[in-house]
């Protein structure tokens, strides 16, 4: 399989970036985020957690009962991320 350039990884962390502003302060799960940005998950999981190490996106653990997830994780924009959207649109 070849390789994708850091440049393609970045339009495609701003796809999700944008996806996430779109439909705020909904949380959704990574495989729905793969699905709407059309992209294997494992992909986007990785893409997710380098977005989250930079503080734009916030990853959620747990369920609206406060039991924590075994397998899955949702995901939401930060409220810093979605300032900054907001401002530039």
């Amino acid at each position: 399989m070849p390789r994708i350039s850091e440049q393609k990884i970045e339009r495609i962390s701003e796809q999700i970036l944008f996806y996430l502003y779109s439909i705020f302060p909904k949380q959704v799960f990574t495989a729905d985020i793969a699905k709407e940005i059309a992209r294997d998950e494992e992909f986007i999981k990785n893409l997710l957690i380098k977005l989250e190490k930079r503080k734009l996106i916030i990853k959620i653990n747990k369920n609206s009962q406060g039991i924590q997830y075994s397998r899955r994780l949702r995901w939401r924009i930060s409220n810093k991320a979605h300032d900054i959207y907001k401002i530039n649109q």
